[in-house]
């Protein structure tokens, strides 16, 4: 019929209105957690990638007038201190301990710039030995003025022997 609005009937409107507010009640909470989620594992050490570049140098011959250059080559303390240096970052640790190789100054554990070599005389072990040992089992010696179970008990699992090597390596200096 011509002239005849259709009126909205109350129950559609009341469901429409049940819909709107359940959207909202659902959408809210879901958005805190995101954020909560988001916010709390983006701080917690998460994957990390370190990029190291080697530049090799270049020569001139001045008699000849030509330009050789070198070609990139690591050397052999190069390339397991960087690799040390990328696991030693990506595991964390520079987030409790100070190592001026690795550029941290966290002092939550021990300084790895001096505390191991002291430590390991009074452990009566070699200096690789005694970092190896604090990696893979770290409440077998504590360092004095630090408490019990802070350091994690996995890297030994974690971490695997190769990358624990390289790890002790480049803590270590070679010596």
């Amino acid at each position: 019929m011509p002239g005849r609005r259709n009126k909205p009937k109350p129950i559609v409107a009341v469901g429409e209105i049940l819909m709107w507010l359940l959207f909202a009640l659902l959408l809210a909470p879901a958005g805190a957690v995101g954020w909560a989620i988001g916010h709390y594992t983006g701080h917690q050490g998460g994957t990390r990638t370190v990029t190291v570049a080697a530049s090799a140098p270049s020569t001139t011959a001045a008699a000849s007038g030509t330009t050789t250059a070198t070609a990139p080559a690591t050397t052999a303390a190069a390339a397991p201190s960087a690799a040390g240096k990328a696991i030693f970052v990506a595991a964390g640790c520079g987030a409790c301990h100070t190592f001026k190789a690795a550029g941290t100054s966290a002092k939550v554990g021990p300084d790895l710039d001096s505390a191991p070599a002291t430590d390991a005389k009074k452990a009566n072990m070699s200096l690789a030995d005694f970092v190896r040992e604090s990696i893979v089992n770290p409440n077998a010696f504590i360092a004095s003025g630090f408490p019990k179970g802070v350091m994690p008990q996995n890297f030994g699992t974690s971490l695997g022997k190769a990358k624990i090597d390289t790890l002790v390596s480049f803590i270590t200096g070679g010596k």
